[in-house]
């Protein structure tokens, strides 16, 4: 026991201060988790040790991760991305997959069998890894995070067939194994009875425990929906992450979907890191220390072949070359996977044991990669707008009433308002990223910066009624507006400024509109909070009257004087509330 705790103390300690390292160098949390357990680990300080028992454990992580992706998928979505899981992630792992083989056989002069034992799992990429990028950026609902997830979830049904050919070119056949035609129809009956058991059982089941209102039991329930239908696939030698997502997909629809995804994070978020630190310490140091130059060279090979491939392929599913290129590199490591299919293969005595390390350290060493090659993304699409000379500038737009510069969550609100009434609108933008976002979507946005005089009247500002700055530059100065003011006069101009300072500095220009970005959501959310507490809707009404008023007399005085502090005894305080209206005498009276 006690050494389990000096074990466990030893590895939330490494993890703790490794992540909030590399957090602070910018290079994400999972490299943390690899490098900690990579030092803590046997091949290094030796002070956690059984790797491959914690990995086995740690694996929860990734059916919790499979879970909580499904429930943000309902069955209808997932319909929808059929062409895109059985179109494009099939054509990935075939034409990677056999690409790499082809590579091994060459450069390594391994026998085919040996070299497809290799190459089809290093076309499998990092589930564990990409989703919770694509998750904390907020991609991974937009099309371009659903491509990405598409191809992952048909790599991790891919497994399946991967072990039936491995097993098909095994050098010591296993007379008790199952066949890959049994494995197929154990699988279908599997995730049918997933399916039957979640629209019968788990879905009554929490509207059962709803009626209890009892948080830990919602807990219990969610774990065991997670781990129970990981834990029925892993006893038919399935994949244990698809059993998860199965579970999570019927639940999709439940009115506790929120509730279950809250429960369940935690643990998944704990999981995973313990997976990845699994990972580093199963990173053999001594095989990149005696052979970095071919550990290198291989990890590059991997990276750039499936990059590779992936980019035509994204490219001829009509995805934009900047989304193109980022999801080519965004899915370029190998995978965790690839560990289960070289033990595979060792055990069929296609590979040896030396082999299964070398490409373990390599799968190891693109997995680390990935943040990097992102970060160069960014980088790049930060440092050298010219590259997105294929997207179109607004001298290509026709002539509109009104034009929107900045097309993010503000100004597609403002801009759907406008097309309510079917105002023609020209959409300016400078953030190629989000152009190609919003393009999957059918908006047509222009590339460039519409703070500039000169694009502005090539998107035809002399004779536009409205232009709307909705971006969130917060270096668009007040200089920079009233040369707008004074070169097109006609149009009405209003500014999305980010808070009263800003609103401010741009005070006493001719402007139609000065709109503080979270005002107006700020006091919605105020007034329902006092209907919420009981207060009349006379009140809420008055409150929020008075409350403008004073805001507009504190920002006058703000102004006039240039002190933040001006104007101070005009706010709300706990000591200083708004007295009671003097009740109506001709009432009292009646």
């Amino acid at each position: 026991m006690s050494g389990f705790l000096t074990a466990a103390a030893v590895m939330l300690g490494g993890a703790v201060l490794f992540v909030i390292l590399f957090r602070r160098l910018g290079l994400g949390a999972t490299l943390g988790y690899i490098v900690s357990g990579a030092i803590l680990g046997p091949y290094a300080l030796n002070l956690v040790g059984e790797a491959e028992t914690i990995q086995s454990v740690a694996e929860i992580g990734i059916a919790l991760l499979l879970f909580i992706v499904g429930l943000e998928l309902q069955p209808s979505r997932l319909w929808r991305l059929r062409h895109d899981i059985f179109g494009l992630g099939l054509l990935q792992v075939t034409i990677a997959g056999l690409a790499l083989a082809l590579l091994i056989h060459w450069t390594l002069e391994f026998s085919w069998e040996a070299s497809l034992a290799l190459g089809l799992p290093l076309a499998l990429s990092s589930t564990a890894q990409v989703l919770p990028m694509l998750r904390s950026t907020g991609e991974l609902n937009t099309p371009y995070g659903e491509r990405a997830f598409s191809i992952l979830l048909f790599q991790d049904l891919s497994i399946i067939p991967l072990i039936t050919i491995i097993a098909a070119m095994s050098r010591s056949p296993d007379p008790e194994a199952v066949g890959g035609w049994q494995l197929v129809l154990f699988t279908v009956l599997a995730v049918a009875g997933l399916v039957v058991a979640g629209r019968f059982l788990l879905n009554p089941l929490f509207r059962l425990i709803g009626r209890f209102n009892e948080r830990e039991l919602f807990v219990v329930a969610g774990l065991f929906a997670a781990v129970g239908s990981a834990a029925l696939m892993h006893y038919l030698h399935l994949s244990v992450a698809l059993g998860a997502f199965v579970a999570g997909v019927m639940l999709a629809e439940s009115p506790y979907r929120h509730e279950l995804e809250s429960d369940v994070e935690p643990f998944r978020s704990i999981l995973l890191g313990l997976f990845f630190m699994s990972v580093g310490m199963m990173l053999d140091l001594s095989v990149i220390a005696s052979r970095p130059l071919m550990v290198l060279g291989l990890a590059i090979m991997v990276i750039a072949v499936k990059a590779a491939v992936l980019y035509p392929l994204a490219r001829w599913f009509k995805m934009r070359p900047g989304r193109s290129i980022s999801i080519a590199l965004l899915l370029s490591q190998a995978g965790e996977f690839g560990f289960v299919l070289f033990s595979q293969a060792t055990a069929a005595q296609l590979i040896s044991p030396e082999a299964a390390s070398l490409f373990g350290a390599v799968v190891t060493l693109s997995m680390v990669s990935t943040p990097f090659l992102m970060m160069l993304i960014e980088y790049l699409q930060r440092r050298r707008p010219e590259q997105h000379s294929d997207l179109e500038g607004p001298e290509f737009s026709p002539e509109t009433n009104a034009i929107v510069v900045g097309y993010g969550r503000f100004g597609q609100t403002v801009a759907q308002m406008l097309y309510a009434k079917r105002i023609p609108v020209t959409l300016i933008d400078s953030n190629a990223r989000q152009i190609e976002r919003v393009g999957e979507f059918g908006h047509k946005v222009y590339y460039g910066d519409g703070t500039r005089i000169d694009l502005l009247r090539t998107a035809g500002a002399e004779t536009a009624e409205a232009i709307l700055f909705c971006h969130d530059d917060r270096s668009f100065s007040r200089d920079k507006l009233e040369a707008v003011l004074e070169a097109f006069p006609q149009a009405k101009v209003m500014v999305r400024v980010f808070d009263r300072i800003e609103e401010i500095a741009l005070d006493g220009l001719d402007v139609d509109l000065i709109q503080r970005e979270v005002f107006e959501s700020a006091m919605t959310m105020g007034s329902a909070a006092l209907q919420a507490l009981r207060v009349a809707d006379r009140e809420v009404v008055r409150v929020e009257r008075e409350f403008r008023v004073r805001d507009s007399d504190r920002l006058h005085a703000q102004s006039q004087t240039g002190d933040l502090h001006a104007g101070a005894e005009r706010s709300f305080a706990a000591d200083r509330g708004l007295p009671d209206e003097p009740a109506d005498p001709a009432k009292s009276c009646g």
